[in-house]
């Protein structure tokens, strides 16, 4: 059998190279390399804390298994894998080992271990560490858009803000900054929970489904790791896979959301709107038309988002009726979820670079922020204050607006004094005339600011 893999005793003939290919997930797996070589580590301290093996063989194993990481940071050891044709990262890391040992010792470095509980190891690792990216990436999103948001507000800069696409009311810009921040500061709760989450229970010492009959000292290895201690059960620790796949949907509901925000600045910095700007850093143009700029980095997140979606569903599908313990099914939830985490992550960096990119166009934003009647709810409430029931209210406002529609005009003080009624025309005076917590009133913007940056300080 070849040297590269990990069994092979009971098998009389080699296996079929073309299956072996097939099943093959040694270039997927790469990104996992670092957190293989941490989880071998910690096994040899169960190893040698049980007595398992002396010293001697532990400080070879140490020895080698550094110079592996060595190798991995360097790149050598991705050509070494690929050149021995290992299935696995992780049987590529043991194979290595065993090279490097010349006196044998690599040979004990799988004792009491299968890849079953390795791979359920190492992929708590690499969760946990993703989340904690996917934390950093999210609260300094969440943190430009508020700054963002105090700048906007200290210019007073105003939108016309829409439902379904529509003019509906007058809002300032960094209240819609304070809006796009919000999901972001969700998000950070989100990947806080799930680096949290795998950090709990480790399954290394669980070895293929029923634990080990060699004395591992599995709080060791634990400890070593930075786990809180070792899983309980190790038929469900060799098979769960709900870390990954919460890293993986945090990074999903993070690119969906930034999807949101990327689409409507598609829109805005068209023409037709004018309310953004994109530098030429973060603009790509056409092949054919000289004059095109297009906002090919939002498009892409915008479609990145969907493309997660899908995939995370097809992540979360590999579960189903799957029997508890491990099954080889499970090699495509892990393929999918560090699919979806490193293209979310790959996406959220770029949405990043790309927001840094844009400039609003404050006096076109505030010259168009009460287009298409949006003052009209104003002058309907100052009915409402007066008596009126919301119904004719609003009856009463909608007829002066189809009016004014169909004289090619905008609500004016004449129309005001037929309703009899003060109520505000201009973009800022409803603004300012909003009285409920968390409006649009500056100074509940100012409040919602303060809020957020509170609690991203605290998270």
């Amino acid at each position: 059998m070849t040297k590269a893999l990990q069994w092979g005793g009971r098998f009389a003939q080699e296996p079929d190279a073309a299956l072996l290919a097939f099943g093959s997930s040694l270039e997927e797996d790469m990104v996992l390399a670092p957190y293989d070589v941490a989880c071998s580590l910690a096994h040899v301290e169960a190893l040698s804390s049980g007595g398992v093996v002396d010293a001697r063989i532990a400080g070879a194993l140490r020895g080698a298994l550094a110079q592996v990481q060595a190798e991995i940071e360097s790149g050598d050891f991705a050509r070494w894998a690929r050149s021995h044709g290992g299935e696995d990262v992780h049987g590529a890391i043991d194979a290595r080992v065993r090279a490097l040992c010349e006196g044998g010792e690599g040979e004990f470095l799988h004792a009491g271990r299968s890849r079953n509980d390795q791979v359920a190891t190492t992929l708590l690792l690499y969760a946990r560490a993703r989340g904690e990216e996917g934390h950093t990436l999210a609260r300094g999103l969440a943190e430009r858009f508020v700054a963002c948001a105090r700048e906007e507000l200290e210019a007073g800069t105003l939108l016309c803000a829409t439902t379904h696409g529509q003019p509906a009311q007058p809002a300032l810009l960094s209240f819609w900054l304070c809006a796009a921040a919000e999901p972001f500061v969700r998000a950070t709760r989100r990947f806080a929970c799930t680096a949290a989450d795998a950090k709990r229970f480790c399954p290394l010492g669980s070895a293929a489904v029923a634990g080990s009959s060699l004395a591992l000292e599995r709080a060791a290895a634990a400890s070593a790791l930075e786990f809180e201690a070792p899983s309980r059960n190790a038929m469900d620790a060799i098979g769960n896979r709900d870390a990954v796949l919460d890293v993986a949907h945090a990074f999903v509901r993070a690119t969906v959301d930034a999807s949101r925000i990327a689409g409507e600045l598609v829109t805005w910095c068209t023409p037709a709107f004018g309310y953004v700007r994109l530098s030429d850093a973060v603009s790509t143009g056409s092949s054919l038309m000289p004059q095109k700029r297009n906002p090919d980095p939002f498009e892409l997140v915008r479609g990145i988002a969907a493309e997660l979606t899908g995939s995370y569903a097809g992540a979360l599908a590999t579960l189903c009726g799957l029997p508890l313990s491990y099954h080889r099914d499970l090699q495509q939830t892990k393929r999918l979820s560090i699919a979806i985490i490193e293209r979310g992550g790959a996406a959220l960096r770029a949405f990043v670079r790309a927001f840094d990119g844009v400039t609003f166009e404050r006096d076109h934003l505030n010259a168009h922020a009460a287009d298409g009647y949006s003052v009209a709810t104003d002058i309907a409430d100052a009915l409402i204050a007066t008596g009126v029931s919301a119904r004719r209210a609003h009856e009463r406002v909608g007829n002066a607006v189809a009016r004014a529609e169909r004289e090619e005009r905008a609500l004016s003080a004449a129309d005001l004094a037929e309703l009899g009624v003060t109520a505000p025309l201009a973009a800022m005076q409803s603004v300012q005339g909003k009285r409920t917590t968390g409006s649009t009133n500056p100074h509940e913007v100012v409040k919602t600011i303060a809020a957020v940056e509170q609690e991203l300080r605290s998270g």
